[in-house]
């Protein structure tokens, strides 16, 4: 089983929504789906696992990397809605990633830290 991912923009932020099993065999299409966020935008990335049903340790590396190649670009990265069968432990010179319990609270957040209107949400 892979993957299915969509990304959006809502309130300045990426929401990259990820769904199915983030396995061996889904990680060159979570890089690829990573690379299309780098792409587009400048704000941070809020990755949105509500749809996953589970990841590999594969997958969570990738979900580290993910967030290195994001700091990278002076982006960061924050998940919404970690899998239950896992916990994500970034070795010591991963960037930080805060975790939400899912994307409404990912959301109000960012709402909070900035208090400005939104600009809408684009897909």
């Amino acid at each position: 089983m892979t993957i299915e991912w969509r990304y959006t923009v809502e309130q300045d932020l990426g929401i990259l929504s990820v769904s199915g099993y983030l396995g061996p065999d889904a990680v060159r299409r979570f890089e690829g789906a990573v690379g299309w966020a780098v792409g587009r935008g400048s704000g941070p990335v809020v990755v949105d696992l509500t749809g996953l049903r589970g990841w590999s340790a594969e997958g969570q590396l990738a979900i580290i990397e993910a967030a290195r190649r994001l700091a990278e670009a002076g982006r960061s990265l924050e998940l919404a809605a970690i899998p239950a069968d896992g916990s994500l432990v970034p070795d010591g010179d991963c960037p930080p990633i805060p975790v939400h319990a899912g994307l409404a609270g990912a959301l109000a957040a960012h709402s909070a830290r900035h208090s400005e209107p939104s600009n809408g949400r684009h897909e």
